[in-house]
């Protein structure tokens, strides 16, 4: 050995290579926000971390594909990445009840035990979101569940909610305007009361809620100023005055705006 030459580490012996801890890697969950139907509002963030996880969650309704997958038509087009999770119930029953409380608990806890098998398998999991994972998103439920195993990365997408307004080329706040996000789930005197003290709303979920959501406007003052968007950004989309509206259908992509009138210098 020459002279300033380092003297390289000793191999451990076989017996403290065996005690050594093994490096566990394990795969990372992603929510990914897919934006409110038109795929090109799709992130560059969302598009790179779509094209390579190799484990694709989308929710849908039992037979159907779920909106979140159609927005990914355009760039996923392998089919062995697919996972999809069918909701036990959907409209069939009231979010509370009993048995629509019991069975979704039982969905989310065998979904996150499902995609735990593959993060622990070091594969990446990407799940699907409408709009922003964390605004109203089923991504949450298997989120709580996994978060304190596994890494976790939000991408974060525009909201269906934005791409109605854009697309009804209505601004909903001005200077100090209050805006209020309602789901039109919530009791027809629970929705008035909501709508009187704000100065801007948006009223979500409507499907066969309309009706109501349409009187709590009036006793609140406000169906004059209320926009209908019906699927905005998607195929199909629709927008008018509320007040136009000569029928109560809607799917269950619609909501209501109600535009602030506030400061305009």
């Amino acid at each position: 050995m020459e002279a300033g030459e380092r003297i390289p580490p000793a191999a451990p012996a076989a017996s403290e290579a065996s005690e050594a801890p093994a490096t566990v890697t394990t795969g990372t969950l992603y929510g990914v926000g897919m934006g409110p139907g038109e795929p090109e509002y799709l992130t560059v963030r969302a598009m790179r971390v779509l094209e390579r996880a190799p484990v694709l969650v989308h929710f849908c309704k039992k037979g159907r594909r779920g909106n979140a997958r159609t927005i990914a038509d355009a760039i996923l087009r392998d089919p062995a990445r697919e996972f999809p999770l069918a909701y036990p119930y959907t409209t069939e029953l009231p979010p509370d009840h009993a048995d629509y409380v019991a069975a979704l608990a039982a969905f989310y806890d065998d979904a996150a035990g499902q995609l735990a098998d593959h993060l622990g398998a070091g594969r990446d999991v990407a799940i699907l979101s409408e709009g922003d994972p964390f605004f109203y998103g089923s991504f949450m439920h298997l989120w709580r569940r996994l978060k304190d195993r596994f890494p976790v990365e939000v991408v974060p997408g525009v909201t269906g909610m934005s791409g109605c307004w854009t697309r009804a080329g209505t601004p909903i706040t001005w200077g100090d305007d209050v805006l209020t996000v309602l789901p039109a789930t919530l009791p027809a005197a629970t929705l008035a009361e909501r709508l009187r003290g704000t100065d801007a709303a948006v009223i979500m979920k409507l499907g066969r809620h309309l009706p109501k959501v349409r009187a709590a406007l009036a006793e609140a003052g406000l169906l004059a100023r209320a926009v209908y968007v019906e699927r905005g950004t998607m195929a199909g989309e629709r927008v008018q005055a509320l007040a136009d509206k000569p029928d109560d259908e809607a799917p269950y992509f619609s909501m209501v705006l109600v535009p602030g009138e506030g400061r305009r210098p």
